[in-house]
This record gives structure tokens, C-alpha cells and sequence, in this order.
């Protein structure tokens, strides 16, 4: 299906080559107010303002009426993704076969470990209930939350045409050095 509009909060597309408490700590200050040092400013990411105080998201500054603006209707203030839309519409679609947390996370279009982070944070804020067994239901505040994204993307109610087919991208992986056999020499 194709969008109507990118207005609206985007996680950066290399955010995968992030170690894992990085990640962490830019996810949980996102929406975070900051001020800018005494003779500096900060530039709002869409209106290019200049801005002594700025919300922050992944290292972007918005102003805070662009920021409203970004905020979708049913989100109750929470910062709604395409990966959110994602989640919710996963969870949205499976009326009968309940899904479980980990097929979510691993279909979610983002890494598991940002995708576990985001599972965590609907759940905090009552879009989605799990259960005891790990099985995502959606909420009546969940399903607001993914009408309006949905509603902003492409200017209709959810469709299962909206969800990512993207695969996730792939974890950077580290090289390991290779030990040759060779004894070493004591220096004692």
C-alpha cells in the first residue's frame, strides 16, 4: 500500500549498529526535553528553527509544536512508529490465533532487541496485555493508538496491507580473530 505521508516519528535506519546500552539509553530519552548551552542553539529537524529548548528523538531536536504535530491521534503522547504501527497491527490482525511476544518481536521490521524494548514500552502504556504465557492482545487504547498512525500514513483505517514486509536488518556481527599455533615464548 502506498503512504500518504511521512510526517511522523521515524527510528534512524542504522539504529541496528548500535550496541545493545546505547540503544537502551537513546530509546528511553526520546521525548525528553533539552536545553541548549548558554550561546548555542538547536535546529528543529523539520522546521529548521533555531531553539534554546528542543524534544529529542535519536539525536534530532523538534520543536515542541512540531512535536505535537508528529504525536497521532489515540496516541495519548507516545511517540508512534511505523514499527509501532507494526506491532500493534500484528496483534490487531490475529483474532482468533493469538500471537505470541517473540513471533511479534522477530516480525516487527526493526532488530529483537529495539523490537523487545518497543513490545515493552506498548505494554507500559496499555496498547497491548500480555499474558502469563507471553501472548500479545491488543487494547481498545492499542487499537486507537494503531488507527491514527494508520490514519496518518495513508489516510485510512488500519489494513493488513499496511503492515512492513521488510525483513529486519542484520545484527552487525564481530570478526574473531583467528589464534595461530604457535608457543609462545616464556619471558621468565
Amino acid at each position: 500500500m502506498h503512504k500518504r505521508s511521512d510526517f511522523h516519528f521515524k527510528y534512524p535506519p542504522n539504529i541496528y549498529e548500535l550496541d545493545l546500552a546505547t540503544m537502551v539509553s537513546m530509546f528511553r530519552s526520546r521525548g525528553e526535553p533539552r536545553k541548549a548551552a548558554p550561546g548555542q542553539y538547536f535546529a528543529c529537524a523539520y522546521s529548521q528553527e533555531l531553539l534554546k529548548e528542543a524534544k529529542w528523538w535519536f539525536g534530532l531536536y523538534f520543536s515542541q509544536s512540531t512535536w505535537d504535530m508528529l504525536l497521532t491521534k489515540g496516541s495519548e503522547g507516545f511517540p508512534i512508529t511505523n514499527i509501532e504501527l507494526n506491532v500493534l497491527g500484528q496483534v490487531y490482525m490475529a483474532e482468533d490465533d493469538v500471537p505470541h511476544r517473540e513471533f511479534v518481536e522477530k516480525n516487527a521490521g526493526v532488530t529483537e532487541k529495539l523490537a523487545y524494548l518497543i513490545v515493552n514500552d506498548l505494554r507500559t502504556f496499555g496498547f497491548l496485555s500480555e499474558d502469563d504465557s507471553g501472548f500479545l492482545r491488543i487494547t481498545p487504547r492499542g487499537e486507537k493508538a494503531l488507527h491514527g498512525i494508520a490514519r496518518r500514513m495513508y489516510e485510512k483505517r488500519f489494513l493488513p496491507e499496511m503492515l512492513s514486509d521488510e525483513p529486519p536488518p542484520e545484527s552487525p556481527s564481530i570478526e574473531q580473530a583467528q589464534r595461530r599455533d604457535e608457543e609462545q615464548t616464556s619471558l621468565f
